[in-house]
């Protein structure tokens, strides 16, 4: 769900800058990234690279979907899926795929990062999404693709496989977000024992009656067309999440926002509540119904012990959906994608996929 609320575009130094424009043929002339990384986030990490190829999907309902291909024109396809909803892939995302091994597709969902659009929630669902990966899929002629996704990339990752199973040549989810309703509650409300300051500085702005489902009342605010409102829902939403990805309290709102980092913050966070509010537009019983049949996939699950947004349950629970399915405990790991656990994790985790597809 929340891998990913760190909007690569914001001009913020934690986070870095993505700059870029599009020609008359909608193919990527510049695109320049100023993102700054420690050693500790290169742990383990392939060194920077960049796509051979990029461009847009030809626009279908106002929307011109990004994708970029890198590594190995001849390697194995593996297909990467961000997370948010209402985030992108960055430069590092591509980092985490052996250049010389694979041929590794990135690509911004509807209404993200660098894919351009007329509404960003016009028929934003996802099941144009799945179409959008379809479509990419055969623009590229690949008949089956390694999905690597996680948070809301790994809940999407599951709903492709339930449409399309002959696709996936394996899957690798991390820290996967489901949308229940369960999963909301634990996210805006359960999770105050964990971090009561910080909590409470995202229901200062909700007011006391509509405390008990705070998520209706943020995702209305923000959604609507009052966009002070927005923004200021936007900013407590995103600093609350922030406390929980690292753990500790934390702040995105101590500087001041240039407009366009505030027109990209708030509309992140409303594609986020579009898909939150209809419940990432998943079937009425949720997505786990739907993974009985997925057990000739094969799936691994990694899960950081210590994600206070996606909840380890969530994995377990997939695990005890889908037979044959591996599921990798990370210790001393939250939901950060770039803990160097989880890092760590991933990257054995891919690399032990790819060698067993190699010897196929």
């Amino acid at each position: 769900m929340y891998q990913g609320f760190w909007p690569h575009e914001f001009h913020d130094e934690r986070l870095g800058i993505s700059l870029g424009h599009f020609n008359q043929s909608n193919l990527l002339l510049t695109c320049t990234y100023i993102l700054p990384m420690s050693s500790e986030q290169n742990s383990g990490l392939f060194a920077p690279i960049e796509p051979y190829r990029h461009g847009l999907l030809p626009e279908e309902d106002g929307h011109a979907v990004y994708f970029e291909e890198c590594g190995n024109p001849e390697g194995i396809p593996v297909i990467f899926l961000h997370g948010g909803p209402g985030s992108g892939c960055s430069p590092r995302h591509r980092q985490f795929f052996d250049p010389q091994k694979c041929r590794a597709i990135l690509f911004d969902q509807r209404g993200c990062g660098r894919s351009t659009f007329e509404n960003p929630l016009f028929m934003n669902e996802t099941a144009y999404l799945i179409h959008d990966m379809e479509r990419l899929r055969k623009l590229l002629n690949i008949e089956k693709w390694l999905v690597v996704g996680g948070s809301w990339g790994g809940g999407l990752a599951l709903a492709y496989a339930c449409q399309h199973p002959e696709v996936f040549s394996g899957a690798i989810l991390r820290n996967t977000f489901l949308c229940r309703h369960s999963d909301l509650q634990w996210f805006f409300h359960d999770t105050k024992q964990l971090m009561p300051d910080a909590w409470n500085k995202l229901v200062e702005h909700v007011p006391v009656n509509f405390r008990s489902d705070i998520c209706r009342y943020v995702c209305e605010k923000v959604l609507g067309s009052d966009k002070q409102s927005a923004l200021s829902l936007a900013l407590a939403w995103s600093d609350w999440e922030s406390a929980l990805m690292q753990r500790t309290s934390v702040s995105l709102t101590a500087k001041p926002l240039g407009e366009q980092d505030t027109d990209a913050l708030i509309k992140k966070y409303r594609i986020q509540s579009h898909y939150l509010r209809h419940l990432c537009f998943f079937p009425v019983d949720g997505i786990l119904p739907c993974l009985n049949n997925l057990k000739h996939i094969g799936i691994d699950l990694l899960q950081g012990r210590l994600d206070w947004i996606c909840r380890p349950e969530s994995s377990w629970d997939i695990h005890q959906q889908i037979a044959g399915s591996r599921l990798h405990w990370v210790d001393h790991a939250g939901h950060g994608l770039f803990e160097v656990p989880m890092v760590n994790s991933m990257m054995s985790t891919i690399n032990a996929r790819l060698m067993a597809l190699q010897t196929k």
